[in-house]
């Protein structure tokens, strides 16, 4: 079954998940030739391992407390946001149950 995306000038709410974090899934957003967003759910211990995307992408902790292992360390907390350049290695671990926003930009 295909996941429903939001379509252009929807409003999806990104409000901490709270007591239901631990219970959620990753979710897709929405996603195009050129975009793709997803809010990722990460239970604590979680591990992404090291790989890269094929556009830039940006990392906004919604909750929780991740590190992000890109050539160092670097702890991501509730609030926060990056952005790592297409093709740079990285990888994630949950320290504690988390949610993140990413976003992948395209160059197509």
């Amino acid at each position: 079954m295909a996941l429903r995306h939001a379509q252009a000038g929807e409003i999806v709410d990104l409000q901490p998940l709270g007591a239901t974090l631990a219970g959620a899934r990753t979710s897709a957003l929405a996603k195009t030739e050129q975009f793709e967003a997803v809010r990722l759910v990460l239970p604590a211990g979680r591990k992404i391992p090291r790989h890269a995307v094929g556009g830039q992408i940006t990392l906004f902790c919604l909750e929780g407390h991740v590190l992000l292992h890109a050539g160092r360390e670097i702890a991501l907390r509730a609030g926060e946001w990056l952005y790592l350049e297409r093709g740079e290695p990285h990888a994630v671990e949950a320290v504690e149950d988390s949610a993140l926003l990413l976003t992948i930009m395209f160059d197509r």
